[in-house]
């Protein structure tokens, strides 16, 4: 029998025994603002990986409003529309009446295009709706255009052997804009498959035959509240469960949907989850929904969705359970599926949800180095990949596509709630936080309900602060142009502190920390500034010798390249730089790696090409940042072209390499290092070198997501040591003022 005839008469069957769930209105929740809103979704899905195909019967409720005709769906543009009936009852027969539609134009997504239906007369209020499509959702995932990887793979939707992913961006179920509905998602599959989606479900049947002449299919329930989206992913797992009990009582069920090769990683990941659940609970209150799943995907990504977060295989394979994968796609489960983000009025849920978990696991772990050096990273990927120029405000992200927008949305943003709690103080911050989830569940929020939030939890007005960071581009940039200090005569050993600073980077009111060196002691004091305020005096209890300003990266400035530790992302935003390629032609993964730059390089839209440095080389160019990619054969040549930028601090020899006072030898043995080059302020030297080939394997594939660190070793493409040196400290040198 032809395939779609099968799955039409396994759909046809189902409705003739009724397992089409009852529309419940009362499920909605409130009505929504728009006049016309689907209000309810219940899908019965067939799905034929092999083929690519999907077909749908969804039984919609809408609310129709007073001048809402024609309603103007949209649907992917793959998929044939066959029937869309009203279902009306005339004593208990139930009758189905086809409505008039009309296919629009594609919309700006390409994928998506408009469908609209026409009512009846006079049908206003709830009315029911039947729809019938099928057909093809093929767009593999292709890789991101990106030297860092900051994005998932790109697809609008894929339905294939290697699995299923089908999301609201997919199209592949009718929606009205604006609408917020509850689904009910029946799934049928063959047998062997899995379905996944939101809310409570998991029910599945793994041997059901629409006819006896058939293979077993496998047929899975899922039951959503009132929610933006609905997402359905599909694969082959193996499914282990438990459950978790928080200290209020509050019982959720836990899941791993892994592939068979990575099960054993089940209860590492089950065990991670409960760790965050018991960390965020206390803070953020009651978890939002009755069920949480880890759900390993074919393609690359790192997705949260209400009840369930989405990670790739090879994420999954890496133990991405630190408070910046696993932990950040968990407290998405309040900030960002619970309370739901409007990104046409900018994306406020990613800085929150990266405040809360990249950073402030740490401090709530009590962990002041790892702390410090998220707050270093999120100044340090702002001031390097958002130049002046590029600069947009807060308030304009709305997702990211590239690393300027997630050095914005993300780690600027994130840096902003941190300059709201020194603002207003922790007690203020945490209660505003705690009030956010607890009035805003179940709407949208957006910048503006956020200020109202922390107005009203600080008793402050705080428009100068929501205007300055959110509405406006850009963040202050602070020197010390002159320290002076002078005996305090009132006061025996005090002094008198006077600095004069150098401001760029506009107006901008903020907390400035500084750390003073004296005789015999170092304290550390934070000014406030005023706008335009560039003299700061203050007393000190004995004779200061120098101060730095926010040595511990406290506040959000913008940092100057040559004050930054030389990491490869300085090589990566170097509007000049080359590359050295030095090994032989064997070197496979150096091969693979230069080649994949230069693919990449040809994608930039800023025209910062990459220069390829003649192997024969004496000296670096005069101007902007090199990558040497070598092997052991040229150690020679590596070591004089990186005296002056390195002297003692990284040597190479043909046996091994010395980095920062500890030497490392073996032919399993690679490191990747950069310098600051004194005779191009801003600009670094950054060298991938391999004792052999093979020892750079895996390494060279995943090089630039060591793009923050000053060096790191490998032991046969294992991490075993990082460094960092030659960090920003913006110290100055106290003049004593005898004058005073």
């Amino acid at each position: 029998m032809p395939v779609g005839s099968s799955r039409l008469g396994f759909i046809t069957c189902l409705i003739g025994l009724s397992l089409l769930l009852p529309l419940s209105q009362g499920q909605a929740g409130d009505p929504p603002a728009s006049p016309s809103a689907i209000i309810r979704h219940e899908l019965r899905a067939s799905i034929d990986p092999d083929q690519h195909q999907l077909t749908v019967i969804d039984r919609m409720a809408v609310r129709v409003g007073a001048s809402q005709s024609p309603l103007d769906f949209t649907l992917a543009t793959s998929l044939r529309l066959e029937t869309v009936a009203l279902v009306t009852r005339v004593g208990n027969e139930e009758r189905l009446i086809p409505v008039s539609t009309s296919l629009g134009d594609a919309t700006i997504d390409s994928n998506l295009r408009s469908l609209q239906v026409s009512l009846p007369d006079h049908q206003q209020g709830n009315v029911t709706l039947e729809w019938r499509y099928r057909g093809a959702i093929d767009d593999p995932p292709r890789e991101p255009r990106h030297l860092r990887f900051v994005t998932p793979s790109e697809t609008s939707g894929h339905i294939g052997p290697e699995g299923v992913y089908l999301s609201s961006e997919t199209g592949w179920y009718p929606d009205l804009a604006g609408s917020l509905a509850s689904y009910a998602l029946t799934v049928e599959m063959p047998g062997g498959w899995t379905a996944v989606s939101q809310g409570q479900g998991g029910a599945k049947q793994d041997c059901t035959k629409p006819r006896s002449d058939e293979a077993c299919r496998s047929v899975q329930t899922w039951e959503s509240g009132v929610t933006e989206a609905l997402t359905l992913v599909a694969n082959r797992f193996t499914v282990t469960t438990r459950d978790w009990k928080g200290v209020n009582g509050q019982v959720v069920h836990l899941a791993t949907y892994l592939f068979p090769d990575d099960a054993a990683l089940a209860d590492e990941y089950l065990a991670a989850t409960a760790k965050y659940l018991d960390a965020y609970v206390p803070l953020l209150g009651p978890f939002p929904f009755e069920q949480f799943a880890v759900v390993e995907n074919f393609f690359a990504s790192g997705l949260g969705m209400p009840s369930f977060t989405l990670l790739g295989s090879g994420s999954i394979k890496r133990h991405y359970m630190q408070p910046y994968a696993l932990g950040h796609e968990i407290v998405h489960s309040w900030i960002g599926n619970s309370v739901w983000n409007r990104p046409e009025s900018g994306n406020w849920v990613e800085g929150l949800t990266t405040y809360l978990t990249n950073y402030y696991w740490h401090e709530l772990n009590h962990d002041d180095r790892q702390a410090r050096e998220q707050r270093r990273l999120m100044l340090q990927g702002y001031s390097l990949y958002v130049t002046p120029q590029l600069d947009y405000p807060i308030a304009a992200f709305q997702r990211k596509s590239d690393e300027k927008d997630n050095a914005i949305g993300y780690q600027k943003t994130a840096m902003v709630f941190h300059q709201l709690r020194m603002e207003i103080g922790d007690e203020a911050f945490w209660r505003g936080v705690t009030q956010l989830v607890a009035d805003l569940s179940g709407r949208h929020a957006d910048w503006q309900d956020l200020e109202r939030i922390f107005d009203k939890a600080s008793g402050r007005e705080l428009r100068w602060f929501f205007e300055q960071w959110i509405e406006r581009p850009g963040a202050p940039a602070v020197a010390i142009a002159e320290a002076t200090a002078s005996p305090k005569l009132d006061q025996p050993g005090a002094y008198t502190l006077r600095l004069r600073l150098i401001r760029e980077g506009g107006a901008f009111r903020f907390i400035l920390p500084l750390a003073i060196t004296m005789t015999g002691s170092t304290t550390s004091v934070t000014a406030p500034l005023a706008a335009d305020q560039r003299d700061i005096e203050l007393v000190v209890p004995a004779e200061p010798l120098s101060l730095s300003i926010d040595p511990e990266f406290m506040s959000l400035q913008r940092l100057k390249r040559e004050h930054l530790a030389p990491v490869l992302n300085l090589f990566v935003t170097d509007q000049r730089k080359a590359m050295l390629p030095l090994f032989l032609d064997s070197a496979t993964p150096f091969k693979e790696l230069v080649a994949r730059i230069e693919s990449q390089d040809a994608q930039d839209p800023t025209n910062h090409k990459i220069t390829i440095l003649p192997v024969d080389i004496v000296a670096l160019p005069p101007s902007g940042s090199v990558l040497i990619v070598a092997t052991s054969d040229r150690h020679a040549q590596v070591q004089s072209l990186l005296a002056n930028a390195c002297g003692d601090l990284a040597t190479v020899g043909p046996d091994g390499f010395h980095i920062a006072g500890t030497s490392y030898e073996g032919r399993r043995m690679a490191v990747l290092w950069s310098c600051h080059r004194p005779d191009a302020p801003g600009s670094v030297v950054t060298v991938l070198y391999a004792m052999d080939p093979a020892a750079a394997a895996k390494v060279a594939r995943l090089l630039f997501f060591y793009g923050w660190q000053s060096a790191v070793v490998f032991d046969e493409g294992t991490v075993t040591k990082r460094e960092m040196w030659q960090e920003f400290q913006g110290m100055k040198e106290v003049r004593r003022d005898e004058q005073r």
